[in-house]
């Protein structure tokens, strides 16, 4: 794209007040405004997009006018006073904006001063942000002051309060309100009662507000794809009977939750709504074996709570980040500031390397065993580093067929390395920020990333460009996981809310909002209808995905949550962070409650104090927990640096 042509289109989407577009535009084009038609200074900038700001009235009757906003809330009948403090904050930041945009600094120091600390504790984080756009030359480029001046602030609130609100900002002529509300707020009106505060609590934390009601109304898929049908292999009963007895042969169990799998679940996708690659024999295998080891699992539960191991990296000067281990708990890698990839074998299968090219054209290609007979036993060892980033490396994955790692970095690219040779196959370049999240599909084969570029994007292993451009966030996106049925992938944002998107055609389908910080990590349920959360506000948050509720509010954290994982059979959940401890919880009986909701309204959400949801808490001694895992007998692994305690 030329100089004219992209000018043109730069013009045309300020004129549409499609400043986010633009921006990932220029940044994809590498290239900055022009001086053809594209206008460079300050002022033309600044008016294209704040025009909505310009307001003749007197700086000095902002705070009156705010008071006055104040006093309409706290007056209000009590059965609408927590449905209408909702307009307090947004209508606060927009009018800051307005001062600053007409030159009136003083004015807003003041008025930032005067009323910043009555607003949410959740919401300084923004407003310290806020405070930096003192002049009008600030605005420009401030992430922040865009999203509230390209998006409206959503608001639910029942009909009889919003009516409520308008009528008294008409009676008392707060003109400069009721402007503000219209031009600037999205009041998603309901029929019915009010919310109630607690209601509010647990989804406001947004920074534009909550979703809007339409915004989850799609149909989504969370249900199972059919498990192909695999006979599990026959095994020996070494254990009873003398010597010189045959030995006896059994079939393992018959599992409840493998059988249930092969039944047709209504709320699965079709199985070719996306493209998955046929299964190989070596994937059959390998299904089958999963398929034995699962039916051997612990039951775990309130009276049958799992064991734990613990792998504590110490000495870790490099910084350890992150952290991945293999579904079938043969291999550990993790990522170091030092832009290192380190592989370990957890197991007594060692790491080997490919034979060289002179030795391997000696072996039969025919032969059964050929993955086996092409690895050098001469090279095996224990650990692996892994060499090529040039910065931090935040993310690592391991495919399911443990073939491939893919790694997300500082640097701003996605690497995927292969573990016959343990080298950099494939450099991808798509995000322009550092790349805090990466993962892999359960299927294999697809990939997601996130980053700081605020988009996620969706490749494949055999393709060099994203297959997708999943673009909404209006921050940071620091954590992405797949769904179960590899159909759809959630992420995780320091905008604090929740997004799932639909692989088939790239559209967001749930909005969830709730937390009130940055959200660190996600992970379904392994029956696909549940997404539990955690993040900076030491919170853990269950979510339903049928309808995008949230369901049950777990708080018993400290600190930063980090980790979370289910056990095999989804009825324990674990957790941990950077208050170094272990927790486990109830998740069968969070399941169980939810069920006997009604989940076409607003159900009441399970509250882990009251419920006694927390089956356990293990504390480390000063030992951060950056990853959990279960084993597929339920044994729980888990991962981090040892930190040293200051005195």
């Amino acid at each position: 794209m030329d100089k004219q042509t992209l000018a043109a289109v730069l013009q045309f989407l300020r004129k549409n007040n499609l400043a986010e577009t633009e921006e990932l535009l220029k940044k994809e084009a590498n290239v900055e405004d022009t001086d053809e038609g594209v206008g460079t200074s300050t002022d033309q900038d600044v008016s294209s997009v704040l025009s909505a700001y310009n307001s003749d009235g007197d700086p000095c009757l902002y705070e009156e006018f705010y008071r006055g906003l104040q006093n309409l809330v706290e007056s209000s009948l009590d059965s609408s006073k927590s449905e209408l403090s909702q307009v307090l904050y947004p209508v606060f930041v927009h009018m800051y904006l307005e001062l600053v945009y007409n030159g009136h600094e003083n004015q807003a120091k003041k008025f930032f001063a005067a009323f910043g600390e009555d607003q949410e504790e959740h919401h300084q984080e923004d407003l310290t942000q806020l405070a930096t756009v003192a002049k009008k030359e600030h605005m420009i480029h401030n992430e922040l002051m865009m999203n509230y001046r390209t998006s409206k602030y959503v608001i639910r609130m029942c009909r009889n309060s919003y009516q409520t609100l308008k009528k008294q900002l008409n009676d008392k002529q707060i003109t400069m309100v009721l402007i503000i509300v219209e031009e600037h707020l999205f009041i998603d009106v309901f029929d019915g009662v009010p919310r109630n505060k607690q209601q509010i609590e647990a989804t406001a934390g947004g920074m534009v507000g909550e979703a809007r009601r339409d915004a989850n109304k799609g149909r989504v898929y969370y249900g199972l794809l059919k498990e192909p049908e695999i006979a599990l292999p026959i095994e020996e009963d070494d254990e009873g009977g003398e010597e010189g007895d045959k030995p006896k042969r059994k079939r393992p169990k018959k599992d409840s939750s493998a059988s249930k799998k092969n039944k047709p679940d209504p709320n699965a996708p079709p199985a070719n709504r996306i493209p998955l690659l046929d299964l190989k024999d070596s994937d059959k295998i390998d299904r089958a074996i999963a398929l034995r080891e699962l039916s051997k699992r612990i039951r775990l539960g309130p009276d049958c709570l799992p064991s734990i191991c613990f792998y504590t990296f110490l000495n870790a000067y490099q910084g350890l980040i992150s952290v991945d281990i293999s579904d079938d708990s043969s291999l550990m890698v993790a990522g170091f500031a030092d832009s290192c990839i380190r592989v370990w074998a957890l197991t007594q299968r060692k790491l080997r390397n490919m034979k060289s090219g002179s030795d391997l054209a000696l072996i039969d290609k025919e032969a059964d065993d050929i993955m086996e007979r092409i690895m050098d036993d001469r090279t095996s060892s224990d650990c692996r580093t892994l060499h090529g980033h040039s910065g931090s490396v935040y993310s690592v994955s391991i495919s399911p067929d443990r073939t491939y790692i893919v790694s997300g970095s500082e640097d701003g690219t996605v690497r995927v390395w292969s573990m016959y040779t343990f080298t950099n196959l494939v450099c991808y370049k798509g995000h322009n920020y550092p790349v805090w999240d990466v993962q892999f599909g359960p299927y294999g084969h697809y990939f997601v990333s996130g980053g700081k570029d605020r988009t996620a994007r969706l490749w494949s292993t055999e393709n060099y460009q994203p297959l997708r451009l999943l673009a909404g966030h209006f921050s940071d996106i620091d954590c992405v996981k797949f769904h179960p049925n590899s159909n759809y992938v959630a992420t995780g944002s320091s905008d604090r809310t929740i997004r799932l998107w639909d692989v088939q055609n790239g559209k967001c389908v749930r909005i969830m909002t709730g937390h009130k910080g940055q959200i660190q990590i996600l992970c379904f349920s392994p029956n696909g209808h549940y997404l539990a959360s955690g993040g900076a506000d030491a919170r853990v948050l269950i979510w339903e995905l049928r309808h995008g509720h949230l369901v049950a509010e777990l708080t018993e954290h400290t600190d930063t949550v980090y980790a979370l994982a289910f056990c095999r059979d989804g009825s324990v959940l674990a957790s941990g962070g950077i208050d170094h401890c272990i927790k486990l919880w109830d998740a069968k009986k969070v399941a169980t409650e939810v069920e006997a909701e009604d989940m076409t309204t607003t159900p009441h959400i399970v509250q882990s104090e009251k419920s006694k949801l927390l089956l356990g808490s293990y504390p480390t001694k000063a030992t951060a927990v950056h990853y959990l895992h279960f084993t597929r007998r339920n044994l729980l692994l888990a991962a981090g640096s040892y930190t040293t305690v200051s005195s």
